[in-house]
């Protein structure tokens, strides 16, 4: 290790991302072009347009990213890249421009689990202290991650159906919001004081799984109840309801898994942690249990390669390396790697 760079790409969805990484923990240049508004019309990502997308940015963002930092390639001491879990075209265009760029320069690659770079991005704000609790909240994953060291992820509950994004995204639809569904609502919710009462899905009563496809369902039935009986609803109220039956199941979830891990750190992660009524709530529980509970600021809970690059560093400094026959893995699991 030389300089301790690392450059990290993300295009696993519909962000096409690079970064520079100083030791797992300094932003050198973080660089993302979006495509939500070529997505937006359509109501949800387009494989094939975020696929098209990618190989018009992926030359660019990460010229941009070394530009921003003023290093070159040999100042680099590896490339990081996602490899999976994503859209299977999305990540193929990330992979084959950082494999490329390793060849080229001679640099090792290492193949980073896109929900571990949600986890990381936590370590470019704070120090992670172990033994740690994740809650991953995004629009494909939910997820409660028990962390012993670096390195070491247990999954000890996850979204049996819908994830809390996904769900968020179903009911901006039937609200007729525009997409991406889930800062829409989290606005609407704060401007409303009452709520449409819905249910809370806890399964079984030990269990850390989460499940919010009944919820989604709860909410177009009520519409649908609504429109039949010739009544006007209030998107607020709607709003409100639902975020209320998620944020609840949610930090109820984490804290007694808290509770009984008896970790020293929560954190949160993923686009859905950028959701002020979610964060509101998890800061409010935990400090009343006295546990730290930390968040990335909103820049660092959606898709970025500043994440992968954290994640990579203690993956690089303990000789984990890719190849270049590595692959994009659509269904990759998130597993130890100590």
């Amino acid at each position: 290790m030389n300089n301790g760079l690392i450059l990290a790409i993300e295009s696993s969805c519909d962000e096409t991302a690079a970064a520079i990484i100083r030791n797992g923990h300094e932003i050198v240049s973080n660089v993302v072009a979006s495509q939500i508004e070529s997505h937006k019309r359509f109501g949800g990502v387009v494989p094939e347009i975020a696929s098209r997308h990618h190989v018009e940015q992926i030359t660019m963002v990460i010229e941009e990213a070394l530009a921003q930092a003023n290093l070159k390639p040999v100042d680099l001491d590896a490339v990081a890249v996602t490899e999976g879990p994503g859209l299977v075209g999305a990540l193929l265009i990330g992979i084959n421009a950082a494999k490329a760029f390793a060849f080229a320069n001679n640099l090792p690659i290492v193949g980073v689990h896109h929900i571990a770079g949600h986890i990381y991005a936590n370590a470019l704000v704070q120090p992670m202290e172990f033994p740690l609790l994740a809650l991953v909240v995004s629009g494909g994953h939910t997820e409660l991650v028990y962390m012993k060291e670096h390195g070491s992820f247990e999954v000890i509950g996850e979204t049996r159906d819908d994830a809390a994004g996904e769900a968020y995204d179903k009911v901006a639809r039937v609200l007729n919001l525009p997409y991406p569904g889930g800062p829409h609502i989290d606005r609407l919710a704060h401007e409303e004081g009452e709520a449409v009462p819905f249910p809370r899905v806890w399964l079984e009563e030990d269990s850390y799984d989460f499940s919010f496809s009944g919820l989604k369902s709860a909410v177009i039935n009520y519409k649908h109840n609504m429109d039949q009986r010739g009544e006007a609803i209030s998107p607020a109220a709607v709003a409100k309801g639902f975020q209320e039956s998620v944020i609840e199941v949610l930090t109820a979830k984490t804290l007694r898994a808290a509770r009984e891990y008896q970790v020293k750190q929560v954190i949160a992660a993923g686009g859905v942690a950028a959701n002020k009524g979610l964060r509101i709530s998890l800061e409010t529980v935990f400090e009343e249990e006295g546990i730290p509970f930390f968040v990335p600021p909103l820049k660092l809970c959606t898709d970025n390669a500043a994440m992968i690059g954290a994640a990579a560093m203690p993956m690089f400094e303990a000789g984990i390396r890719g190849n270049l026959i590595m692959n994009g893995r659509p269904g990759m699991e998130l597993k130890s790697w100590v």
